[in-house]
């Protein structure tokens, strides 16, 4: 007798595992909501019937630890699970499509070089590439490396890291000097030369603490035995340029060669030379890990046409 066991399949919806998924990405229902053009209540209604079909919890209700992942043990190990549901389920709606190539590259970058550099180069790519949707996140330097190393979701990272993790390959991009950026009528913007030692009694705008550009400059004060006035700190650099141009004091910032960062600014750049050591830009991709061809098209755009010093 041939006996026919059926399992029961739970009914998952691509909404509901869209909602779960934005939230890993975005870490919050509200951002998570946004994106997907949902009310918060929407969005959680996704999820709770989602944790109902799998009879597990999938993330916590109340947030614990700033920044961490809302996510419990449970929807961590689903996470990789519910991207490739989603990726097999938009293969499935474009098999009549013209061509059923279309792929989206997600990619995550610190602040600098997603304003800076990134942007300049999507446009373009998209009008080279238009079957690849290119979905791009901002987060500090620390933060690029962390989603790079938890969120498989994430293919590529664009950041300036000063430590180097063992899961995850560098690729060099560029580098920048340092600069000084100081009010316009400031008696350091009439040096032709300006050094550290310049800098000892002026009130210094330096980014946070933890981030590589405060590493740098730091250690070159410490190189001369220098201690300087720290007077305030900024997470990017465009902050600390408007509060120079508000004459909060000065700030040393690595610069594009192109002036964008400073342009239409009421602010007067120094170059600092050699005084800082370079700060470098990387590419940031997983050890063993294949990329889609969408991803590797957009990693050769953006090495090719050098959009750092366009």
């Amino acid at each position: 007798m041939l006996v026919i066991v059926v399992h029961q399949i739970p009914q998952l919806s691509t909404d509901q595992v869209a909602a779960f998924v934005e939230l890993a990405r975005e870490g919050t229902i509200r951002a998570a909501a946004t994106n997907l053009y949902v009310t918060e209540q929407g969005l959680r209604n996704r999820l709770i019937a989602l944790e109902r079909q799998l009879d597990v919890e999938l993330y916590r209700k109340v947030r614990g630890i700033r920044n961490a992942t809302p996510l419990t043990t449970q929807g961590q190990q689903f996470l990789p699970h519910a991207i490739a549901f989603l990726d097999q389920a938009a293969e499935l709606s474009s098999v009549f499509s013209a061509d059923g190539r279309s792929q989206e590259v997600s990619i995550v970058a610190s602040q600098y070089l997603a304003t800076y550099v990134l942007i300049r180069g999507m446009g373009q790519f998209h009008r080279a590439h238009p079957d690849v949707r290119v979905r791009i996140s901002v987060r500090t330097e620390h933060e690029v490396e962390t989603m790079m190393i938890e969120q498989p979701e994430i293919q590529i990272g664009f950041a300036a890291p000063y430590e180097s993790s063992p899961a995850l390959n560098y690729e060099h991009l560029f580098s920048m000097s340092w600069s000084v950026v100081t009010p316009n009528k400031h008696r350091l913007a009439k040096k032709k030369q300006v050094r550290l030692q310049d800098l000892v009694d002026e009130p210094l705008i330096v980014y946070e603490s933890g981030s590589t550009g405060r590493q740098h400059v730091i250690e070159a004060f410490a190189r001369q035995s220098i201690r300087p006035r720290i007077e305030m700190e900024a997470t990017t650099t465009d902050l600390l340029v408007r509060m120079v141009e508000a004459n909060l004091g000065i700030a040393v910032v690595p610069l594009l060669p192109d002036g964008s960062v400073t342009r239409g600014r009421k602010v007067a750049v120094k170059p600092l030379g050699k005084q800082i050591r370079a700060i470098d830009s990387d590419i940031l991709t997983r050890k063993n890990e294949n990329l889609s061809p969408g991803a590797t098209a957009f990693i050769r755009f953006i090495r090719e046409n050098n959009f750092a010093s366009n």
